[in-house]
């Protein structure tokens, strides 16, 4: 057994948490520490420790001292380390070992009960779950873990999908470079419409999607930021592909709390077959700056990928819980006309729904939408994604006029807040407190 596998897998020794003040400084306190033979792991942070979506780094307590000591002597900035005894939920969770599961299964779930941290090769046996009673135990505890971190409510926000217009070239999406599409471009003022609707229904979060185009500035972008958060006070993502980090410094300055850059897949070769005039390590840096920058981070991928095997769903979740992303968008490949991908199947619904599962018992403190694809493909596919684990709705807010102008994949679900509303009831969740119409 490996040095990391006997130290995750101690009982009854008592730890402590370390959270510093950026992934930046989190990632050099873990090569730190490590060189420096404290064993330690990566984990999310313990409810009521830290903000949600925090990432952590666990260590045996008899090490504070130690830990202390390397902290102080280095530059690295922390922002406190806290005591914590492991969870263990065996018998809260009864009902789960009443099911006819296989004993490694069992064995697995078991450590995700105690609070144990799971290999890849454990990530994907959870992902190869086929029997009803596997199925339903993976489910159940991805529930039952965001229940325990986030509670029952589920949170609504809301996209404007303001332009098309996009310079790369990406083979699975509708609004690659070369599509043969009817381009638009919103003006400020159509967005600040859109945005008053969104904040009339109550809703405290918007999201400024948009292809990759430059022609929206950086001063461009810093005008609509400002005038979001001078009218209406409310949070913003920002989901603009990528820019340079100065763009996002700047943006972050003006106003903007989150940025949504997703992965797609952390197979850099199935990277690359996906973004043919992007690079895996250009992605990777940009979600560094971004956690560093202080922005809630967004990233994602898609399953059912050609040639995307479980092994790279693994890699996907593993490097979500690595770099601490704190929203996480996972969705079903659906076909887009006129891509090189659009003969190629539609994802699987039921692996869209375990790497959901899973996702949220490895990562835990997180936002997972139940996606628009998952709408998409299945009637009731976004109360499905909330049963097994997620806790966000985006719906879609760009002007009706252009909805069907923006489409990533063909056959899109327009999702509107009576869909919204609906699927949560469905889920047997609670709609938003903040929510003033349609409940």
């Amino acid at each position: 057994m490996a040095l990391r596998d006997k130290f995750i897998t101690t009982g009854g020794e008592k730890n402590s948490v370390l959270l510093c003040s950026s992934t930046h400084h989190l990632l050099e306190a873990k090569h730190h520490l490590s060189s420096s033979g404290v064993e330690i792991e990566l984990v999310p942070a313990p409810s009521g420790i830290g903000s949600a979506c925090t990432t952590a780094i666990r260590f045996v307590r008899a090490k504070e001292d130690l830990v202390r000591k390397l902290l102080e002597d280095s530059s690295i900035e922390w922002t406190g380390i806290y005591p914590i005894e492991k969870k263990d939920r065996i018998d809260t969770w009864d009902g789960l070992w009443q099911l006819n599961l296989g004993s490694e299964f069992e064995r697995i779930l078991q450590k995700v009960a105690q609070d144990q941290v799971l290999s890849k090769e454990e990530i994907i046996i959870l992902l190869q779950a086929q029997r009803s009673d596997e199925l339903t135990a993976l489910f159940k505890a991805a529930s039952k873990i965001r229940a325990e971190m986030l509670g029952a409510t589920v949170d609504l926000r809301a996209a404007i999908e303001f332009s098309n217009y996009c310079i790369k070239g990406c083979n699975y999406c509708g609004l690659r470079s070369k599509q043969q599409i009817n381009r638009y471009r919103m003006s400020k003022q159509e967005i600040i419409s859109a945005v008053a609707e969104i904040n009339q229904l109550g809703i405290e979060t918007v999201i400024l999607q948009s292809g990759e185009d430059p022609w929206y500035t950086t001063d461009k972008i810093i005008e609509i930021i400002q005038e979001i958060k001078d009218k209406f006070g409310m949070k913003i993502t920002l989901s603009l592909g990528e820019r340079s980090k100065q763009e996002y410094k700047k943006f972050k300055e003006a106003g903007a709390d989150n940025y949504l850059l997703k992965l797609e897949a952390a197979n850099r070769k199935l990277f690359k077959q996906l973004h043919p005039d992007d690079q895996f390590k250009v992605r990777r840096e940009h979600t560094k700056w971004l956690k560093e920058l202080g922005y809630i981070t967004g990233s994602g991928n898609i399953v059912g990928l050609p040639g995307q095997k479980i092994e790279d769903l693994a890699a996907d979740i593993l490097f979500y819980k690595e770099y601490g992303i704190h929203m996480i968008g996972i969705g079903p490949f659906l076909p887009a006309k006129g891509t090189p991908y659009q003969n190629h199947p539609p994802g699987d619904l039921l692996l869209s729904l375990k790497t959901i599962a899973v996702t949220r018992l490895v990562c835990q403190n997180v936002y997972i939408p139940s996606t628009t694809a998952l709408a998409s493909l299945a009637e009731d596919g976004l109360t499905r994604g909330l049963e097994v684990g997620a806790n966000v709705i985006m719906l879609i807010m760009t002007p009706t006029i252009l909805r069907e102008k923006y489409q990533i994949y063909s056959g899109k679900n327009m999702v509107g807040l009576k869909t919204a509303i609906s699927s949560i009831k469905k889920a047997g969740r609670e709609v938003p407190g903040y929510i003033k119409q349609g409940i």
